[in-house]
């Protein structure tokens, strides 16, 4: 029950205000916790901790007289700093080859709802190769806005012509001049992952930085924030800043970590008690407030309001979920016509 202070969930709802976006960050761990069965088939979506194995390369890396049971960005590294091109491709290769055959199910997932759950002001930040995002987000839409997406360290999926600066589906052509779209390297040696060395992945950085300095809530889902990624650490920090100049922003995580690793990793994105930590995808705020949560942190940060929960129907199916949205289509619609209006007066 709400008093006459608290936003119920209609009003919520329909009363859309909040023009700053969200912005999330997506690590190995949230494809895993996505498609924790794996891909339509049961291909596995691996994490750093089981990425040979995984990937079949235990064999190979053997034969190359390198111990498979290091750290796979150790041992890439390792093959980049000796300028071994013959087995650096062949690392490339086998890394396009099984993140280019996975396939998302038939039933909605975590992506899935996450994309809906967010609005076109938002925006999505992956540091993951595989493409099951990008099928969520093409099947997804029916009629709603979606997120924009950042491909941190490319994507199998995504490519991208550096004349006319178009990006879309790698296996697709340029829309301008007609030429076979390129995709960006996935493999960067861990001890200095140079983003600015490929246009698109500094053309996606430079996006991803100049959202980070200006987004009110940052959700960061699966990512650990490791200590090797310290070139992507580095340059996050530095475009949000001091954490003490982000006192009205808020930091979410969605993770397995503790919360001691959290803070340790990502302290300087956190300002004082302004975090938030869950284990599960649909405890966090944006499954609680879907496509409205600006709107709920403003009512309970700043308006110090109770707010009900208007979770997503995480077990219904693509009909149900997407009628479950019809209502807020229009609220936003009528937000950003009068967003338009006010910018060209």
């Amino acid at each position: 029950m709400t008093d006459d202070r608290s936003p119920s969930v209609k009003e919520e709802r329909d009363n859309v205000f909040v023009g700053r976006s969200h912005l999330v960050v997506l690590g190995a761990g949230a494809s895993r916790a996505a498609f924790p069965n794996g891909d339509r088939i049961g291909k596995k979506l691996p994490l750093m901790a089981d990425f040979v194995d995984t990937l079949g390369l235990r064999q190979l890396l053997t034969g190359w007289g390198i111990d498979p049971d290091k750290n796979f960005e150790d041992i890439f590294s390792e093959i980049y700093d000796v300028g071994d091109r013959d087995r650096i491709d062949v690392l490339q290769s086998h890394v396009e080859e099984y993140f280019s055959g996975l396939e998302i199910g038939d039933e909605p997932t975590i992506y899935d709802h996450l994309l809906l759950s967010l609005r076109q002001k938002d925006f999505i930040a992956t540091f993951n190769w595989d493409p099951l995002l990008l099928q969520a987000y093409q099947r997804s839409g029916y009629g709603l806005s979606l997120p924009r997406l950042i491909f941190l360290h490319g994507n199998v999926a995504s490519g991208y012509c550096l004349k006319d600066q178009v990006v879309g589906n790698a296996n697709s052509r340029c829309s301008r001049c007609g030429e076979p779209f390129t995709r960006a390297p996935l493999l960067y040696p861990i001890s200095r992952k140079n983003y600015a060395a490929n246009d698109f992945i500094a053309a996606e950085w430079h996006t991803f930085k100049e959202i980070l300095k200006h987004t009110f809530m940052v959700t960061i889902f699966g990512y650990s924030g490791p200590k090797s990624d310290q070139e992507a650490l580095s340059a996050m920090g530095g475009a949000w800043g001091p954490a003490k100049d982000r006192e009205m922003e808020q930091t979410c995580f969605i993770t397995i970590q503790n919360e001691d690793e959290v803070l340790a990793n990502f302290d300087k994105f956190v300002h004082t008690h302004h975090y938030e930590i869950n284990s599960n995808f649909y405890d966090s705020w944006i499954a609680r407030h879907p496509r409205r949560t600006g709107e709920a942190w403003w009512n309970q940060y700043l308006e110090c309001k109770f707010l009900p929960d208007n979770p997503v129907p995480k077990n219904a199916t693509f009909p149900e979920l997407w009628g479950w949205l019809q209502p807020f289509k229009e609220p936003e619609r009528l937000f950003e016509l009068k967003k338009t209006n006010s910018d060209s007066s």
